[in-house]
């Protein structure tokens, strides 16, 4: 009978292993509408899915065969937003806000630590330089062997040495680890992205309540002019006997809740201006506006398109996926450490225990070349815990991942029906100013 070399069964193990690491990993999936919800538009159970993954070709999450292109995800805010003031408002906001440029930086860290994953094969090589000088007992055997047959009572070593040592990746642990840095640096520029949006978002809706409060400002004041000449009517008419005093206090009254309105209003437009401000970084102060709420215009195409195609932009969505993937190359780094680790080490240099002789070639050349399997045994089972740990983690971001997309679902389901709502109301506030016009 044939024996195999015990070598060649150790190899065939390592290599099983390795393949069976290699192929852990999660994938979630997330159900979504085939269509969102809005105020005439029910949803029945029809539904169909969204998977992480969406940064690999191919993938669930961006089926580049959807028909998207009329979504809304794909209108940048400049054309979304024409008012030109407000574009300028929204610029300076992103280029100058405090949370924006902490997650430019954030970026350029994990850039920095994707960049350093890559060097991940290289194998670590030192330098050492070392002189030392020892005085043995005499009685000591290396005090005797210094006495009889170097002369001295002191024993000098002169080194100066490289050393290079490099770790197999067999089971994939720097694999996962770019793995880990890259999903991390695409996450930080989503964070990022999500920063920006929300920005976007708050300044203008900042900018439009300011114009509606200078409408409400305009508005008030007038009354308090309308006020005043119906003051003035009425106290003409006491005078000459055609009302009460009841009728001029009642008028007074009037005049008093129209005055006290406008500074109400004035506060609110000092907050407001304040708050848009302070989100551009800079001192809070006046806004400059140039138009009026009547002549604000916005797109009336929205469009919200495909649920899948429009969820996948989301960077919300994202970052979770992108989350996941962190947890999956965690999970697989923690299992792959409590595999065997295949080490090989080389040294060499010049070592002499004369400083004379130190550099005294090819005398003074040494060398040493090792290599050798550690195996992790006995650690009070961290390397276990650890690998428990970044599964139940990996268990939570598929979690995540599932609610992101679900809450990603009910903010666009409920934007929809804000938006058909609010057209329907002002179709219906239209209709009854014409009427009352009519009616005087």
């Amino acid at each position: 009978m044939k024996l195999i070399h015990p070598t060649i069964i150790a190899a065939s193990l390592l290599i099983l292993a390795a393949c069976n690491t290699a192929k852990e990993s999660a994938k979630a999936t997330a159900t979504v509408p085939v269509a969102f919800r809005s105020g005439t538009t029910e949803i029945t159970d029809t539904a169909t899915t969204i998977a992480n993954g969406s940064y690999a070709a191919g993938s669930a999450a961006y089926d580049s065969t959807a028909d998207s292109s009329s979504s809304i995800a794909d209108l940048p805010w400049k054309n979304f937003f024409s008012d030109p003031v407000l574009q300028t408002l929204i610029d300076s906001a992103i280029a100058r806000n405090f949370d924006m440029q902490i997650a430019i930086k954030n970026i350029e860290t994990a850039q920095l630590l994707l960049k350093q994953s890559r060097w991940g094969y290289a194998p670590d090589l030192s330098v050492q330089v070392a002189a030392s000088s020892n005085r043995p007992s005499d009685n000591s055997l290396n005090g005797l062997s210094a006495s009889q047959f170097l002369g001295t009572k002191h024993i000098e070593d002169f080194s100066a040495n490289a050393a290079l040592s490099w770790e197999a990746d067999i089971w994939g642990k720097v694999k996962r680890r770019k793995s880990a840095a890259l999903a991390a640096y695409l996450q930080s520029s989503e964070v990022k992205k999500a920063i920006q949006t929300n920005l976007v978002s708050s300044i203008s809706q900042i900018y439009y309540n300011l114009l509606m409060l200078d409408a409400q400002l305009e508005i008030a004041k007038k009354n308090i002019n309308l006020s005043d000449s119906t003051l003035r009517i009425m106290r003409f008419q006491y005078n000459s006997g055609q009302v009460t005093l009841l009728a001029v206090q009642q008028a007074e009254a009037q005049q008093n809740t129209a005055t006290a309105l406008v500074p109400g209003i004035e506060r609110d437009i000092v907050l407001q201006e304040n708050a848009l401000r302070i989100l551009s970084a800079e001192i809070p102060g006046d806004v400059h506006r140039e138009t009026i709420l009547a002549k604000a215009r916005l797109s009336d195409t929205l469009n919200a398109g495909v649920p899948s195609a429009l969820l996948s932009r989301r960077p919300d969505v994202r970052s979770q996926e992108l989350e996941l993937n962190i947890a999956n190359a965690q999970v697989g780094i923690t299992r792959a450490n409590m595999y065997p680790a295949l080490r090989i080490t080389a040294s060499g240099g010049l070592n002499s225990f004369k400083a004379s002789n130190w550099f005294n070639i090819p005398a003074s050349l040494f060398g040493a070349v090792a290599g050798s399997v550690l195996q992790p045994v006995l650690q009070k089972k961290q390397l276990k815990t650890d690998y428990e740990i970044a599964k139940i983690r990996r268990d939570q971001s598929v979690i995540e991942f599932r609610r992101a997309v679900l809450v990603a679902v009910g903010e666009v389901s409920d934007a929809l029906v804000k938006i058909e709502k609010l057209h329907t109301q002002q179709d219906i506030v239209q209709n009854r100013v014409v009427l009352l016009q009519q009616a005087t």
